[in-house]
Order: structure tokens, then sequence, then C-alpha cells
């Protein structure tokens, strides 16, 4: 179990993935939820846009809390944000706009390969330090039936995450070849970075 009485922690996701990964952990914590327009926010790499879009998320909630309150808390509060895109033949992939695009999606990673990037960020609330950083996993995949594809988009569920992938589907599972990095990074959240910018940020 993690030590939970010396910071308190804000998860800003909205992501049941994140929750449960950060519940798995061993940590308590609460939950806020950011409002950012993603759309406007572009940059040159993946990496560095899922860094900007966890920065955007922070701010957001940040504007929202009673900062001075945090300020003078004796316990520290850490706030995390995280952002996650995959990246198909270089192209980055947010999340689907439509049941077809999200089937197209689906169809391309098919016999071929695609890669998450994730970031994580920790905000210190008490004395404004932040640590960040981001994790690449590739996923390779064998030939996916159209039916198992119709399914899946059918659920709705994959209209809610990035590039309409989702690893851990009983749908998909059984046509995951290969992924190189974690599952859990993946799904949102890498345990291990998470773990380590917890740490860097009190």
């Amino acid at each position: 179990m993690a030590a939970i009485s010396s910071y308190k922690i804000i998860l800003g996701s909205s992501s049941v993935a994140r929750r449960k990964i950060l519940s798995e952990m061993g940590y308590q914590f609460t939950l806020m939820t950011a409002d950012i327009d993603e759309k406007s926010i572009r940059k040159e790499t993946p990496e560095e846009l899922v860094m900007a879009l966890a920065e955007a998320k922070a701010e957001a909630i940040i504007q929202r809390l009673p900062v001075d309150d945090y300020l003078k808390d004796a316990q520290p509060t850490l706030l995390i944000t995280s952002d996650q895109v995959v990246v198909y033949e270089g192209v980055v992939r947010e999340k689907p706009s439509s049941k077809e695009e999200a089937w197209q999606f689906l169809k391309d990673y098919s016999g071929r390969h695609a890669a998450t990037v994730g970031s994580v960020l920790v905000t210190n609330l008490k004395t404004g330090l932040r640590k960040g950083d981001s994790d690449r996993v590739e996923i390779y995949f064998n030939e996916i039936p159209d039916e198992i594809i119709d399914r899946l988009v059918d659920e709705g569920i994959t209209l809610n995450v990035a590039g309409g992938l989702l690893i851990e589907h009983p749908l998909i599972l059984p046509f995951v070849k290969e992924v190189v990095g974690t599952t859990d990074s993946v799904m949102g959240l890498p345990k291990s970075l998470t773990e380590k910018l917890l740490k860097e940020a009190l």
C-alpha cells in the first residue's frame, strides 16, 4: 500500500480506466474533470501534444480550485492529469468523431500495428512544482474480423477512447498479438511513471 497520509491526491480525469488503475495502486483520491477544447491544441509530435493537453487540463482544474487553501494546508495536494493519443503510420489519432471513423480506425489496425502515447503530469498545489513525462507502447494486431469490428463499434465504447483502441476489451483481446510496453499505459495511466512523478513532485 502507498503512503496515503503524507499527501492528498486529485485525479483530474473522467476516465473510468484511469480511476481503476489509480485505485489498484493503493491510492485514495478525489476526482475532478477538466473541460478543455482538445482540438484547439496542436503540437509537432505526439509526445508534445499529450503533455500540452495534460498541462491544459491541469490549468483548467486549478482555475476552479481555492488555490490559497492548498498553499496553507499542511499536507500537499497532488493533482494528476494525463492525456493519450494513438499513433498509426505516423498520424496522431484522437477519439473517433463518428462510428464510421471508429470502424475505419479498427479496420486499419487489423494485421498491423499502432502505438499509444500517453502523458502523466503531477502538479503540487502547495508548492507549484510540476513533474511530467510521456510513455509510448507499441501494439501489434492479428487480423481482426469485420464482424468483431461491427460488434465493438455498435457498443459505442470505441468513441470514448483515443484512436478507438481498447486492447483490454474481451472482443479485441484475442486479436492482440503483442504489446511492447505495459497494458496500464495503454489503458491511460502508466503505473510506474505515475508512481515516479508523484514522488518527484513532493
